[in-house]
């Protein structure tokens, strides 16, 4: 027996998510709750793959299937499609199994053609809006269906509001609206050689194939590989009956959330327009109204709206994210689904559904995308700041940021790649606009609402946005923006404050973010769940301090190289390296001794006797000197100059033979991490010897201290083994000064495949291992990250050939194999081998997860990525699969 592609809305439910989309299996679950839902039918995910495999067409079953779900729609609603006495018009909708807004077409009003049209007037008894529906349905379909850009029809309703002096679409009459359908219909002939389709079944069946088509337009692969969507899902088409907010000051559409999705708060947050279809609303055309005045304008259908939206998001146990439309004082409800939120929403909203007795805690732990976190810990405007406020919108995502205006998102992403800081600026945003909004720091719209399409992108990204500032005049010619007076140039930089609204002129100064009481309940809960530690990568006593402000458990990894590289310190670096002579070494080495011990005790004193695991020195040493081709540029220079000091020019030279000397044809698998410590022992020695010199000054001053002396790059066991001895070697002679006995540790950095395969030897000397997992990412691979993904791993991930960046998102088949070894073989040495990771694979979720997994002990990150981990931890503990977000 052959499947069912089709599936009326009144036998779909929740259960059915996967087969129905999203959209489509919670119209079946409110049809079937017997809320005021248009009838319709649902064309599966399946017959979506089908037509993929059938080479993008439509089968005959499912063609078959079409017509019969519509005459059996045709029957419920008393309307036929294509008749010209009761004209059926019906809206074609994706509906995918995650949501995607804006990233598929939609095609509404199907079924007009110069015949219905007239069937629609005489029905209505109303000439403007019938022809109303005719533009805007050939105006969509030829942008959706037929490829013809929306701008070519934006310009001729332009022109005849210009004829008749009107300033909106809503005073163009009857005729005007007949010559703007006649001039559409030459565009049309024009772009594609043929006339506008009459055929509503043609109509409906291009619809159809155009909507699976987007499941793989751009815009839309773009969304899923940012929000880790599979390819391989495809989507849901919702065929619904028309319903009409535009037909005169009875009617109306909206969108509407039950709690704010910007801030969380328990108050019904939304928009809609009078006298107007869906897509004026989230397109941005026009600038809606606060849902709060419907109670004013149409009191019993806002009553009755706050009652439903009150049982959808019981129902649902969550914020729904629900569009109307109001047809002549009659609710309809057009789709309800999870809404997208900020973080700092996500994180209240779960929090107060805990508290309201609707989820327990687990729940709530799962409800939070880690990833989302780092919006919390966004900086926000200093409020002691003098502001040069030039306008304000609305404020449709929180946070702030500073960049040079660009007003089209191909430049705002090439920008970007520059290394600009960007503020796109434009009268609206599209779905095609997606690519430019991720590379800015925020978004600005001279048009549009708190739910059109660059609000929902931008708060779903968590980057301040702010619309409809309808102060700024944009011109898209000459690429400015002017308030009044002042006219800022494309490149002028420029201020957004996503939470008050405000547009800044120049760049603010910002302050770190606070921690909301909703934030912090939520980590404790994680806290009790989770079984990794968090520790932190911190190079100095601020970081160290930050990371245990959100909940560090230990410093996993302390980079010295970083401590040598500080502008006043370098000239000591290399006075050491270029020594000629071992005295003139160690005396370099004893200058940098007590930096090195003040470094180390600033970190364990702000880490209050939590572990520090301190990597000692791990870069080849040319990296502390002048690059080679500047030198010889400069050393040439100065040859050619007839006045040049003969004892610069001699320093100038040996600097070059030294930097020639320590050149590296791959200095990543040079002479660095233990083979330096190997080769040049003085260095790790005083390394060591300002570790301990620390330590024992914290423990005189009444303190305690973990310090874990971490060996970089080891490979053999023999390599640790007799670093090993010198380390200890230096911590009896540290004891014999100060009297103190330093507890501590010795371990090592598995980033080498070897180590990880030899790691049952390697544990025979170490206390510890943790996994570099970038270098280990590197070794395995056989890739230069720098190289790669600055020339090929973008099309790599892009072409599917790899899933994920395997510098961002952990391989797990391989590079995580070696890992699990490695824990493994390890533990059938000692048993009670603490193991971790401190590649930035710690901060990532899925990569988390996989720690979880393998049985290590904790993971390690930057200080802002600490909550992210936290959270992460907990939701691995408690089962959660990654695809659920």
């Amino acid at each position: 027996m052959s499947q069912v592609n089709v599936i009326p809305f009144h036998k779909g439910s929740m259960d059915m998510k996967d087969l129905l989309g999203g959209k489509g299996a919670n119209l079946g679950e409110m049809t079937r709750s017997g809320l005021p839902v248009p009838p319709g039918f649902t064309i599966t995910t399946r017959a979506c793959l089908e037509y993929y495999k059938a080479e993008e067409n439509l089968t005959s079953q499912q063609k078959q299937e079409i017509a019969t779900a519509l005459t059996a729609l045709e029957k419920e609603t008393g309307k036929q499609l294509g008749s010209s006495d009761q004209p059926l018009l019906v809206s074609v909708r994706s509906g995918a199994v995650f949501s995607m807004p804006g990233m598929m077409d939609t095609v509404l009003n199907l079924g007009l053609n110069d015949q219905t049209v007239l069937g629609l007037a005489r029905l209505t008894d109303n000439e403007r809006f019938a022809y109303d529906c005719y533009r805007r349905f050939i105006q969509m379909f030829s942008d959706v269906v037929l490829g013809i850009p929306h701008y070519r029809f934006e310009r001729i309703i332009d022109e005849r509001k210009g004829q008749t002096q009107t300033s909106s679409d809503t005073e163009l009459t009857a005729p005007d609206w007949q010559w703007v359908i006649d001039r559409f219909k030459k565009v049309v002939r024009e772009e594609t050689g043929e006339v506008f389709p009459q055929d509503p079944m043609e109509q409906l069946y291009r619809a159809v194939i155009a909507v699976f088509d987007s499941w793989n337009n751009q815009r839309a692969r773009i969304y899923r590989k940012i929000h880790k969507i599979p390819d391989d899902l495809g989507t849901a088409v919702n065929v619904q009956a028309m319903v009409f907010g535009n037909l005169g000051e009875n009617s109306g559409t909206g969108v509407a959330f039950t709690r704010s999705p910007s801030t969380g708060e328990k108050t019904l947050y939304g928009e809609y327009l009078i006298n107007a279809q869906g897509e004026d609303v989230v397109a941005g055309i026009r600038t809606p109204e606060p849902i709060s005045s419907l109670k004013n304008e149409m009191p019993e259908v806002f009553e009755q709206f706050q009652r439903i939206a009150r049982k959808l998001e019981d129902h649902y146990q969550d914020m729904q994210d629900i569009e109307f439309t109001v047809e002549r004082g009659k609710l309809y409800l057009l789709q309800t689904r999870s809404g997208k939120r900020t973080a700092h929403a996500a994180v209240k909203i779960a929090v107060d559904l805990v508290q309201e007795g609707v989820i327990d805690r687990k729940t709530a732990l799962k409800r939070v995308d880690p990833e989302q976190l780092d919006q919390i810990l966004h900086r926000r405007i200093d409020p002691d700041a003098h502001l040069n406020v030039i306008a304000k919108g609305l404020p449709a995502s929180p946070g702030a940021a500073s960049g040079q205006i660009v007003f089209d998102a191909d430049k705002a992403e090439r920008w970007s790649q520059e290394g600009k800081k960007v503020i796109l600026v434009r009268p609206e945003t599209t779905p095609e606009d997606i690519h430019g909004i991720i590379s800015s720091q925020g978004v600005l719209t001279s048009r549009g609402g708190m739910t059109s399409h660059a609000a929902v992108v931008a708060r779903g990204m968590g980057k301040p946005c702010i619309c409809g500032c309808e102060e700024i005049a944009i011109d898209l010619k000459k690429k400015t923006i002017q308030v009044n007076e002042v006219v800022l140039q494309e490149g002028e930089e420029l201020s957004i404050d996503g939470g008050t609204g405000e547009v800044i002129k120049g760049i603010v100064p910002l302050i770190d973010p606070e921690l909301s009481d909703e934030f912090q309940k939520l980590l404790r809960w994680a806290d009790e769940y989770r079984r990794l530690s968090i520790r932190t990568n911190a190079d100095n006593p601020a970081d160290a301090a930050k990371a245990l402000q959100f909940g560090a458990e230990g410093v996993g990894l302390c980079r010295t190289e970083h401590m040598f590289m500080e502008t006043e310190r370098i000239p000591l670096v290399r006075s050491m390296i270029l020594a000629e002579t071992q005295e003139q070494r160690e005396e370099a080495l004893q200058r940098l001794l007590p930096l090195q011990k003040e470094d180390f005790k600033g970190i364990f004193e702000a880490m209050k006797g939590l572990p520090v695991t301190i990597r000692l020195l791990d870069p080849p040493l040319h990296e502390f000197l002048p690059n080679m081709e500047e030198l010889l540029i400069d050393l040439t220079r100065m040859q050619m100059t007839p006045d040049t000091d003969p004892q610069a020019l001699q320093e100038k030279e040996t600097l070059l033979k030294k930097v020639r000397t320590l050149h590296e044809f791959n200095p990543m698998l040079g002479h660095r991490g233990c083979r330096l410590g190997l080769i040049h022992p003085e260095i790790y020695a005083m390394q060591v010897e300002a570790i301990f010199l620390a330590a024992a000054e914290v423990l005189e001053a009444g303190g305690t201290v973990e310090p874990e002396i971490m060996v970089p790059l080891v490979g053999h066991v023999n390599e640790l083994k007799e670093l090993r001895k010198r380390i200890e070697e230096v911590a009896k002679q540290v004891k014999s000064k100060t009297k103190y006995q330093i507890p501590y540790t010795v371990g090592t950095m598995i980033e080498l495949p070897r180590a990880a395969l030899t790691a049952d030897e390697i544990a025979a000397e170490a206390d510890f291992f943790s996994f570099g997992t970038n270098d280990l990412t590197q070794t395995t691979f056989g890739y230069s990250r720098d190289d790669a993904e600055g020339k090929f791993l973008h099309h790599y991930v892009d072409q599917k050939i790899l899933p994920d960046n395997p510098f961002i998102t952990l391989d797990t088949a391989g590079v995580g194999k070696l890992v699990s070894m490695g824990v493994n073989l390890g533990r059938q040495t000692k048993p009670a081998l603490k193991t971790g990771i401190c590649g930035e694979h710690g901060g990532e979720k899925e990569s988390i997860f996989f720690c979880h997994q393998s049985g290590l002990d904790y993971v390690s990150c930057s200080p802002f990525r600490v909550p992210l981990a936290r959270l992460a931890a907990a939701q691995a503990a408690l089962g959660k699969s990654v695809e659920e977000d």
